[in-house]
């Protein structure tokens, strides 16, 4: 028994280490299959409406007009983890984000990205490109990973960097 459950357990790690394996679910409930993004540049981003980070909502949506049609897209995870900076419901946060920044983006349903409640996508964001020093958790709102066409993960960045300053690095992806 302790064999088959290993195996399974092993079977379930190395399924687990590709991007395109992960479903998030969207704001709405609806699945959004990472599969779906094969052969695109994403960004992702663990979001919330009451940070002092907020105003990138603005950068990222002009990211997301000026590439979407090159094969990019934004996905947004609100995250109420950090000082309870995301506290809306599903539809408090899809009305924030478009009326004080007509997001347009695919923004995912609120998910935690630390501690033993982390969606598994983070955990594997986490795992793949960890921060400075080797940290692997997510530090506080607005921290992004850029993954590439094949669904690496070429990079972190903190939520310092703004959009704009990361716009060179997607230029590349694209262009690959």
């Amino acid at each position: 028994m302790l064999r088959t459950a290993s195996k399974h357990y092993l079977h379930t790690l190395t399924n687990m280490s590709k991007f395109y394996t992960f479903t998030a679910t969207k704001n709405n409930g609806e699945p959004f299959p990472m599969e779906d993004l094969k052969g695109k540049v994403v960004l992702i981003v663990n979001t919330a409406s009451k940070c002092g980070f907020t105003p990138q909502y603005e950068g990222l949506e002009e990211l997301y007009k000026k590439y979407k049609d090159q094969g990019f897209t934004i996905i947004g995870f609100p995250c109420n983890q950090f000082a309870g900076q995301e506290p809306g419901s599903p539809e408090e946060i899809a009305e924030f984000c478009k009326i004080n920044y007509g997001v347009s983006f695919p923004i995912m349903k609120k998910i935690d990205v630390n501690g033993s409640n982390a969606d598994p996508l983070y955990e594997w964001l986490k795992a793949e490109k960890p921060g400075l020093l080797g940290f692997k958790g997510i530090k506080w709102n607005f921290e992004k990973f850029l993954v590439d066409k094949e669904g690496n993960v070429v990079n972190r960045y903190s939520s310092i960097k703004t959009p704009a300053a990361i716009e060179g690095d997607i230029e590349k992806l694209l262009k690959q």
